[in-house]
């Protein structure tokens, strides 16, 4: 039997990733693939539904910034040359190939 605390996280976990899939669904050029879906729902607990932060929080908006520039961020933070509270840590479980998917997929978010 689950205790309160892991059944409303784990509540939680899936209606942040069916916001991202809504989102996801109303912007043509993203792409919507479940796996893609999945993990930009990690994001959205600190950079907003989409990556789009609220304007004045101290999470960086991820949506509409240059693919090259959200790819570098998080290859610094996976290698350890860019530190942070939690991103270092969540940066190291992605593959180059995830990294660059991420990067496009929340690039092309407008």
């Amino acid at each position: 039997m689950s205790s309160p605390a892991a059944t409303r996280s784990r509540t939680a976990s899936v209606v942040v990733f069916l916001l991202v899939c809504a989102g996801a669904a109303r912007t043509q050029d993203v792409p919507a693939r479940p796996a893609m879906l999945a993990m930009a729902a990690t994001c959205a607990a600190c950079h907003g539904t989409d990556g789009r932060a609220v304007a004045g929080e101290a999470m960086p908006r991820l949506a509409g910034q240059p693919r090259e520039e959200l790819a570098a961020s998080l290859r610094a933070f996976r290698d350890g040359s860019r530190q942070a509270t939690v991103m270092h840590q969540l940066a190291k479980g992605y593959t180059n190939e995830e990294i660059e998917a991420l990067a496009a997929y929340f690039a092309a978010m407008r």
